[in-house]
């Protein structure tokens, strides 16, 4: 075989090689057995290399400031620029101890950024939902209360304000949605574990994905990316190499709880249109029909059937003027009306689906609904308004 031959000529050449290797020390030997032996001095230089008696090797001197890359001095300028933008936003919650009575105790953390000098703190929704008090520590580690001025759990969105003087504040500075591309710099800032103001870089790895939010329903345009986000990063700023944001770390995707490389952030565009909604109103604004339905879709589930049933219809709305039927109560039991089962040229599956083709639209846009009534499909015609409760659709 091959390989065989080659190994056996090798270990030929090996023996001959053995030979001339004693040969030529043995030449050595015989022409310095008579030389005196010289011993360097403790200071001297062996082929122009220091050496001392004990062989320590001098420090290595490390690169100037001048020397660092330019990826390394961006990096560097955006956390001092951005890290004061950046907070640390914990929960606590009042537990009953049998011999200490109520206790308030942390319930969870994560992280914010400063969103004007007025005290407004922007977090996700999950990082505060079910907290019965609310502190936010800035830069300079001074905490503050903080009170929920509204939140979008379908965004997966919330809005808290502190009170703390302006000159402590710093606003995060807003990117154009429309200039993101994948495979430029992201980095984010935040606190993951409870390890405040770490920094971590990547790249935008893909945009327009859809994610599962806390809300229930699908958070779509999300932008995916490699930079290391773990638990306690939830709300904190992920920007590009200006420095600006361009979205609002969320989620990992992950089977161990840590991070794998694959972590989601909401869009600013998304969070640009929320924010100043919840700060005048104490909520996000939604469009819809004016029907009630059940996000659970409860009925659907038990039925097997697609489409989005409608519960009821409020009067004077856009759903009540096209004739819309929810559910009747006989005496046989509940008898379903109509059920949404299209919009336009868009199939409706479940309460998902209606939702994200609402959000697509703005307030007085004319869409068409297509409805299924017993055994007849019905195509009707509805304007899109702006929903005044928030359990309407």
């Amino acid at each position: 075989m091959q390989i065989e031959y080659a190994y056996s000529r090798m270990k030929e050449a090996s023996v001959h090689r053995q030979l001339l290797v004693v040969l030529a020390t043995l030449a050595v030997w015989s022409t310095s057995a008579c030389r005196p032996k010289v011993l360097p001095a403790p200071d001297a230089t062996v082929q122009g290399v220091p050496t001392t008696s004990a062989s320590v090797l001098p420090p290595v001197p490390p690169l100037s400031t001048a020397a660092r890359t330019e990826d390394e001095r961006n990096t560097i300028g955006v956390f001092r620029a951005v890290s004061p933008s950046t907070v640390f936003v914990t929960q606590t919650r009042v537990v009953e101890d049998f011999f200490q009575g109520a206790l308030e105790i942390p319930a969870g953390s994560g992280s914010g950024f400063v969103w004007d000098t007025e005290g407004t703190i922007v977090t996700n929704f999950h990082v505060v939902d079910g907290a019965q008090s609310i502190t936010v520590t800035l830069h300079d580690q001074q905490i503050f209360e903080a009170k929920l001025i509204g939140a979008e759990p379908r965004k997966d969105i919330a809005v808290l304000k502190i009170n703390a003087p302006a000159k402590l504040l710093v606003p995060i500075v807003l990117a154009k949605a429309n200039e993101l591309e994948v495979g430029q710099k992201t980095i984010a800032i935040g606190n993951p574990f409870g390890l405040d103001h770490t920094l971590t870089t990547g790249i935008v790895s893909a945009l327009g994905r859809q994610v599962q939010g806390a809300g229930g329903v699908t958070i779509r345009d999300m932008i995916q990316t490699d930079a290391a986000i773990n638990p306690g990063n939830s709300g904190g700023p992920l920007l590009d190499s200006q420095g600006q944001l361009i979205g609002m770390n969320t989620m990992i995707f992950s089977k161990s709880g840590a991070s794998a490389g694959i972590g989601f952030a909401v869009p600013v565009s998304t969070i640009t249109r929320i924010v100043p909604q919840i700060l005048k109103t104490g909520r996000a604004e939604q469009v819809g029909l004016g029907i009630v339905t059940d996000p659970l879709q409860k009925i659907e589930r038990r039925l097997g059937m697609k489409g989005v049933v409608v519960y009821q219809v409020a009067p004077g709305t856009p759903a009540a003027q096209a004739g819309l039927r929810g559910l009747t109560r006989t005496r046989q039991g509940i008898l379903i009306g109509d059920v949404i089962v299209g919009v336009d040229d868009k199939r409706i599956g479940d309460f998902d689906d209606l939702y994200t083709v609402l959000d697509d639209h703005k307030p007085d846009d004319v869409i068409k609904v297509r409805v299924q009534r017993g055994t007849d499909i019905l195509d009707v015609d509805m304007k899109v308004i702006v929903l005044p409760q928030p359990n309407l659709m």
